[in-house]
């Protein structure tokens, strides 16, 4: 099939470049003929809660013949792209949603779509709303979403969500699939914890990607002192960017007299050290108090790492090493993540140690069968 997918891929940065890019590849490697569309300019600098939305990684996951058409703030590119789209003759038009920021581009291209070309318009939600959402933003999701011949989400849950805003919508449940484009970037765990200067002879447990209220680390600060009367010594490594303020995570730190128990590396982690941090690590906690799909774990199961995550998260969507509780109590995620803990440490000492048995090119296919129309 003739696909036209619309994605952010580098030299933009982030989870949801990356999953383009995979999916990228996967629809070439399923044999389809792909027009993969992408931004010149993605958000206007006072926008961007980062310090970029470029990628500073010095050895990037590249897309296979990207073409940066779209500036989200020119809306002239987007019926010079539409013309390009038109030449083409796509079956399906693949369009990435995430947040209503790109309501105006979406909705243009869907109309034109509607009047010209008649393709079929499959839509991926990776967030069906934002985390903080208004009425206002589900005003706009439904004036886009609706639109879609056919609506992909991440877990049950999204699919609810999604069926609110547009009561017999076609929505399709693809579970995030497997990030695995590091795995062989593993390397033994003394060594990653040398090279990062961590210390060698106690538990890690890693907390990894952007910091925003919905990812829990609130939460997982109050568990610490809970883990270290059970376990001793400790160290919790936070590795990403402060979206949040950073000084009301600092005060917590100190209240709870955690200073030589939390190491906190305040950036963007490009791509060429994020096997550093996961190898270094014994397990990831995540303690989502919301969430709709996360590359995070996900990227824990490429690296075949444990996870201890929370209620917020879907069951179903979990690697088979994750670890879910039906709670946010910072006393009972302590309790599991020392219990995972002392069963990877007997795993290891009987060589039974744990496998996440996931299958990280099924989970692409599976999205790419979703999206271009074929059973699952």
């Amino acid at each position: 099939m003739r696909v036209a997918l619309f994605g952010p891929v580098h030299p933009f940065r982030g989870g949801i470049a990356h999953y383009t890019t995979l999916l990228n590849r996967t629809l070439l490697e399923e044999g389809h003929t792909v027009l993969l569309v992408s931004f010149s300019r993605m958000y206007p600098r006072w926008l961007f809660p980062g310090a970029s939305d470029r990628d500073p990684s010095t050895t990037p996951l590249h897309a296979s013949d990207p073409n940066y058409w779209i500036d989200s703030l020119n809306p002239f590119t987007w019926l010079t792209t539409f013309a390009r789209l038109r030449r083409f003759q796509p079956d399906v038009i693949v369009f990435s949603w995430w947040t209503p920021f790109f309501v105006p581009l979406w909705y243009t291209l869907a109309l034109l779509n509607q009047l010209f070309l008649r393709r079929e318009l499959a839509i991926l939600c990776h967030n069906v709303l934002p985390h903080e959402d208004g009425w206002v933003d589900r005003l706009l999701a439904r004036g886009v979403l609706g639109w879609a011949d056919r609506l992909v989400v991440q877990s049950e849950r999204e699919k609810c969500r999604l069926l609110a805003l547009l009561p017999g919508a076609d929505v399709v449940v693809v579970p995030h699939p497997v990030y695995d484009m590091w795995a062989d970037r593993r390397i033994p765990q003394t060594e990653a914890r040398a090279r990062l200067g961590l210390p060698i002879g106690i538990p890690i447990f890693l907390f990894f990607g952007i910091i925003r209220q919905y990812k829990g680390l609130d939460t997982l600060l109050d568990a610490l002192p809970h883990m270290q009367t059970a376990i001793g010594d400790l160290l919790l490594l936070i590795a990403g960017e402060f979206w949040d303020d950073k000084e009301v995570y600092a005060q917590k730190i100190r209240r709870l007299g955690l200073e030589k128990t939390v190491r906190i590396d305040d950036h963007y982690i490009p791509d060429e050290e994020v096997a550093l941090y996961f190898s270094a690590a014994d397990l990831l906690v995540a303690p989502y108090l919301s969430v709709t799909g996360s590359g995070v774990i996900q990227m824990a199961a490429g690296f075949g790492v444990p996870v201890v995550t929370t209620a917020a998260f879907d069951p179903a969507a979990h690697h088979p090493a994750s670890h879910w509780l039906n709670t946010n109590d910072p006393r009972q995620i302590a309790v599991t993540t020392v219990e995972v803990l002392s069963a990877i440490h007997i795993g290891k000492q009987t060589g039974d140690a744990e496998d996440n048995g996931a299958d990280p090119q099924a989970s692409w296919r599976c999205l790419v069968h979703a999206l271009v129309g074929k059973e699952i």
